[in-house]
């Protein structure tokens, strides 16, 4: 691993020339691609640089130790090389998680769908409390959080949302949430006081822009009809929903929240976009397909990734076997310890998978 770390230095200065190059900023989408490399090299290689400056100190210590100093100049020099090294190690370790590979959709915003699932009426009203606590999260990371579409039912739950969350590296924070989640409680219509079990899936995608992934316009049909529901004399006059059908893979989205049909086909757009992407992905990747199945699955109670349970306060993430008793606090939006602990099991796993692939 560490023979690529020459590479990388190289390839940094060479993106740094890059773009002070006329023909590179006059084009913005290059431009863009570029900065993004910059700034993520930028701090691989200030660290590489000083691990390799540690090195050479530790080589020149060794050789001054190696001469007849005075017992003083020794014991210091003793000291220094100490120091050096574990410093050397530490930055050998950090240089390591730097140079696991990245999720190339780690940087993106994501089209995130909850649906309530196995449970009814419970099921959609924690469809709900999930959509509040991802909101709330998104709010407290300083992310913006638009509702696409919404399919609400008559008690206030939710048969399916889909949002769109943007802001700074929010895939690589929210894609562990794709998955079935188990909630244990006592609903407000259960008049003997029993606990119900229901569940509610999520299903999180990272964002297709148009530069990303460019959907031939022929594979689409569009249907423009009236709006449903509530609108007043705007639902009856104009026909602003839209209906996009992605033919070959037979992926649907409707889209008809905004008053302006051009901006109920923005949405739908980015929304087909980001499903066909996905569906192609898990289609060309048979790991990430099962893996997919596995996570999501039909919602059924069975299938599950955590469970809130409401009479113990207890959160429980059954792939890394964290529990936390603040679920009250967790339903507000503080899901940061499970999603840094889930992120922090990501990368272990990877560092060793990188370690067994070295020895």
């Amino acid at each position: 691993m560490f023979e690529q770390l020459d590479h990388l230095i190289f390839r940094f200065d060479e993106v740094i020339e890059l773009m002070s190059d006329p023909e590179v900023i006059s084009d913005s989408n290059r431009l863009r691609e570029l900065s993004i490399e910059e700034s993520d090299l930028r701090p691989k290689v200030e660290k590489i640089k000083r691990y390799k400056q540690v090195v050479s100190e530790i080589e020149d210590t060794e050789e001054l130790l190696a001469e007849n100093l005075d017992p003083e100049m020794a014991d210091l020099a003793k000291i220094e090389l100490g120091d050096l090294k574990s410093e050397r190690e530490s930055l050998e370790d950090e240089i390591k998680l730097m140079m696991i590979p990245e999720d190339p959709n780690d940087g993106k915003n994501i089209i995130m769908e909850i649906r309530g699932a196995a449970g009814g009426d419970e099921a959609q009203l924690f469809a709900g409390d999930l959509l509040n606590m991802y909101t709330r999260y998104a709010e407290s990371q300083g992310w913006k959080v638009e509702v696409m579409t919404a399919n609400i039912t008559g008690i206030g739950g939710y048969k399916e949302v889909t949002i769109m969350i943007t802001g700074q590296k929010v895939y690589s924070k929210l894609k562990f949430e794709n998955g079935a989640h188990r909630v244990q409680r006592v609903p407000e219509t259960e008049s003997q006081g029993r606990v119900h079990t229901s569940t509610a899936t999520v299903v999180v995608m990272p964002e297709q822009e148009e530069l990303d992934f460019d959907l031939d316009e022929n594979d689409i049909r569009v249907d423009i009809y009236h709006a449903s529901g509530a609108g007043g004399q705007h639902v009856n006059k104009t026909a602003s929903a839209v209906r996009m059908t992605h033919e070959p893979t037979g992926i649907v989205v409707a889209m008809q929240d905004e008053r302006s049909q051009l901006k109920n086909r923005e949405k739908a757009m980015k929304v087909l976009r980001t499903r066909v992407y996905d569906a192609l992905q898990s289609e060309k990747q048979e790991a990430f397909d099962s893996e997919r199945k596995l996570a999501v699955g039909t919602g059924d109670r069975s299938e599950r990734i955590r469970t809130y349970n409401y009479p113990q306060n207890r959160v429980t993430d059954h792939r890394i076997g964290l529990t936390i008793q603040q679920l009250d606090s967790i339903m507000q939006g503080n899901i940061h310890e499970i999603v840094d602990a889930l992120v922090l099991y990501d990368q272990t796993q990877k560092l060793e998978e990188l370690n067994g692939s070295q020895g």
